[in-house]
């Protein structure tokens, strides 16, 4: 083990407390912080004992901590916000950051509107029952710097205003003194030689901020979640550039980037090192073993319950390897049917088409005829760093287990460049190869909740159609000449999922509100459900049906609603490919 970094940072907040002593006790302060509301009136309380009069708000998320701080919501009839558009953000950036207000202020009318100008605040009119009115300004502090990519971001920032200092001044916090730090730390190493430059990079975190759900669907604030995320793709990004790759190439090879964010009692501390790749099994608490408990699975299955589903499956069973040495299992069912490529797992994160992909395969065996591959997790070593990550905070998004232990997103990989790095990739020939399949379902999910990265601009670049939840959707890749069959294949697909119960219902209100805070989905409707396709030639199979389902963090009811539309849409799109090829 190799410790390239390790640092302390004095919390903002006490030094807030030094600096304030001395201050005229009639002075009112504002600051905004990165900390949890407990702290932020544990530190009130602290200054208003020596008689500073302070307030001390959240420079994350400002307006949406402005609403469930300081306003009786239940009062109100109608809510009117303005808000800032600046020229160097996408035009629904702040918007974006009020996110889920509408749904939050449930009963009252909510009206957002763009600003004139690009100052940074939220100009709110509230109207209340009892006929007051009121009008507020909320401020959102943020800077306008060179993130660690060298692009150009808009980024919340901490701030102090005192007394009647006009606008105030930045007040750089200790949130972002780990980041910027951390980054540079790892920036500035002399890496050498070419990808991967190391096998796991763990970056280990204490932060003392607590999550707070919004007691709306699986929205919540997280701090420790948001720097994780930022952590991860800005450190994507630095090597990015360092291989000379464009930012957001999905082919880059660093090694296993690890951000483990944990909650600490009130240190800010961190610890970057090199270290040695996991090679043990993924493990759940409660492994279904039997194919009724798999229907029933409530969180993420372990390695043992992938191969008993695998056995009970049968058929003929081959593999691949991947970086640590795991292995991708996979098996084979010969039939007389139009063969069908079923695969989960791609993305190890999200976590219900690992399930959903058992499921479908396991009723599929059972029909005369059944001709299909199964790969239920492409990405082992993806798999058990997300295992690893959310024993601690199993309400995070985890991305950095988004891509396999060399770095890179599988799908991504090209065979004829690869060399000894083909891994996990080898999993799809061979069940082309097996098969002759001639349709894959690749079973897809993405976050249940809000994604963001807060220092760097906000929205996770790159992915910005992915920052909000928007239902169940389909993505649809064809290959030229294959467009009326792909076209079929949707409308077959989306009439099944419209019967499944709930489903729809779900959608519609994910909808709803991700058109409140973000605009168009920018999706095509077909019986209800959205779908994007496109003509794509990259894969060497000419029809691939995604499934991208909310499902990163959800456990429970959802968790198994989720891992049955995975389920129902491969059943349905094995079904209707019948019927398509026949024809």
């Amino acid at each position: 083990m190799t410790v390239l970094f390790e640092a302390s940072f004095e919390r903002t907040l006490d030094l807030l407390q030094a600096r304030l002593e001395n201050i005229p006790p009639a002075a009112p302060v504002e600051a905004w912080t990165f900390d949890d509301a407990p702290s932020r009136r544990a530190c009130e309380r602290r200054l208003a004992e020596r008689g500073v009069s302070a307030r001390v708000r959240s420079a994350y998320k400002p307006l949406l901590h402005f609403f469930l701080e300081e306003v009786g919501r239940q009062d109100l009839a109608s809510v009117t916000v303005a808000y800032p558009v600046h020229p160097q953000t996408p035009a629904n950036r702040f918007l974006l950051e009020a996110y889920p207000l509408a749904a939050l202020l449930d009963g009252a009318e909510v009206t957002f509107r763009p600003r004139a100008d690009d100052a940074f605040r939220y100009d709110v009119t509230l109207a209340f029952k009892d006929g007051r009115r009121e009008e507020r300004r909320v401020a959102a502090p943020n800077r306008v710097h060179t993130d660690m990519a060298g692009e150009t971001s808009v980024s919340p920032t901490g701030w102090l205003r005192l007394g009647d200092d006009g606008e105030g001044e930045r007040l750089e916090t200790d949130y972002e003194r780990l980041f910027e730090s951390t980054m540079t730390a790892i920036a500035g190493h002399p890496w050498t030689g070419e990808e991967p430059y190391f096998e796991e990079l763990s970056i280990r975190v204490g932060y003392p901020a607590a999550d707070e759900p919004l007691g709306f669907a699986d929205e919540v604030v997280s701090l420790r979640e948001a720097l994780h995320e930022d952590l991860y793709f800005s450190l994507l990004e630095v090597f990015q550039r360092k291989s000379g790759r464009p930012l957001g190439d999905r082919g880059l090879k660093p090694g296993q980037i690890a951000p483990d964010i944990g909650l600490s009692d009130g240190a800010v501390r961190v610890r970057v090192d090199l270290r040695p790749l996991s090679r043990g099994a993924s493990s759940s608490a409660d492994d279904p073993v039997d194919a009724p408990s798999l229907d029933r699975a409530a969180a993420p299955i372990g390695d043992a319950a992938i191969r008993a589903g695998l056995e009970r499956i049968g058929g003929e069973p081959f593999e691949a390897g991947t970086r640590s040495g795991r292995r991708v299992l996979a098996r084979y069912v010969r039939g007389s049917d139009a063969a069908v490529m079923i695969s989960g797992g791609q993305h190890a994160n999200e976590t219900t088409g690992v399930v959903g992909a058992l499921r479908a395969a396991s009723r599929l065996v059972q029909r005369p005829g059944a001709h299909f591959t199964v790969s239920p997790l492409e990405n082992p070593d993806g798999y058990a760093l997300h295992q690893r990550l959310r024993a601690d905070n199993p309400r995070h998004m985890h991305h950095a287990a988004r891509y396999t232990a060399l770095g890179d997103d599988l799908e991504y990989r090209n065979p004829a460049e690869a060399g000894p790095h083909l891994n996990e990739k080898a999993i799809r020939l061979e069940a082309e190869r097996l098969s002759g399949a001639r349709l894959h379902l690749n079973l897809h999910g993405y976050p249940s909740h809000e994604w963001t990265r807060p220092l760097s601009g906000y929205v996770p670049r790159n992915f910005a159609m992915w920052t909000l939840p928007k239902g169940f959707f389909l993505v649809m890749r064809h290959h030229a000449g294959w467009e009326t069959a792909a076209e079929r294949l949707l409308d077959r697909v989306t009439a099944h999922l419209a019967t499944v119960p709930g489903l729809a219902a779900r959608n519609a209100e994910q909808i709803a509100l991700y058109e409140i805070h973000a605009g168009e989905t920018g999706f095509r409707l077909i019986n209800g459900f959205p779908c994007l396709s496109s003509l794509d030639e990259r894969s060497t199979v000419p029809v691939t049906l995604i499934t991208e389902y909310p499902d990163e963090t959800i456990y429970g009811d959802a968790f198994i609603q989720g891992h049955t539309a995975q389920m129902a849409t491969a059943l349905a799109a094995y079904e209707a490919w019948q019927e398509l090829v026949a024809r």
